[in-house]
């Protein structure tokens, strides 16, 4: 199931969900212009490497100029190639002016950021010693949509289903698209500890437990920084 748009109006302007796109696409910019090998370098420096991560919190130096725990924000403007992107970016668009309306422009881009970070140290946790980086906004939009569901569980969600060639558009209420997309991404990040080979990052594929960790500490941070507050 892929989101179009929600039946959700805000009363602000959401110039900080509006600012995290412009900057996710103009870093995917600079990454589409350069070479294979240099952006293979760069994606290894500015992306989370978890064995890297790992040694750093022990205490290990690791000799690069951009700190390890630095990379936990890097990295979360990173994408991996345009699927990647344009489907996180979709999301954020769908869900993002919400939850910016309602925690106000400075706290949600704190929540937006610690979202990010807490997913990636969700990921980390399940894969300490992989040196497969990880990078992509996932986490912290993942953590958008656990403020949502908490906050718009009845607002509905304009849903497309890809059907080979057919599309059909249908709309269903945000605690159904955002449990159903919760309990798959949980459900495949503990089908990652059994099979990593296959499944999950250590394939190189997709950051389950970051999404699932990010939609988790979402619906935690959103209600402690105000997601229930009416602002004046």
């Amino acid at each position: 199931m892929v989101p179009l748009k929600d039946n959700n109006p805000t009363e602000i302007t959401p110039y900080v969900t509006y600012g995290l796109i412009i900057i996710n696409v103009l870093a995917f910019f600079y990454e589409a212009s350069l070479p294979p090998q240099a952006l293979n370098g760069f994606l290894h420096l500015a992306a989370v490497v978890p064995r890297e991560l790992s040694l750093s919190f022990a205490g290990i130096p690791i000799n690069q100029p951009i700190p390890e725990w630095a990379t936990l924000i890097t990295a979360q403007f990173l994408h991996g190639g345009f699927l990647h992107l344009a489907g996180n970016m979709l999301f954020l668009w769908v869900f993002g002016n919400n939850v910016e309306d309602k925690l106000g422009h400075f706290k949600y881009l704190v929540f937006y950021l610690s979202c990010g970070v807490l997913a990636s140290l969700t990921q980390w946790y399940f894969a300490q010693y992989s040196n497969i980086p990880s990078l992509g906004a996932s986490g912290a939009i993942a953590g958008v949509m656990g403020a949502y569901i908490l906050r718009f569980p009845e607002a509905e969600i304009l849903t497309v289903l890809p059907l080979g060639i057919f599309f059909p558009t249908f709309r269903v209420p945000a605690y159904f698209f955002l449990g159903f997309w919760f309990l798959q991404q949980a459900f495949y990040g503990i089908a990652s500890l059994e099979a990593p080979i296959n499944i999950g990052m250590e394939g190189g594929g997709i950051a389950y437990w970051a999404h699932a960790g990010g939609f988790i500490f979402g619906a935690i941070l959103g209600p402690l920084l105000g997601l229930f507050n009416d602002r004046s």
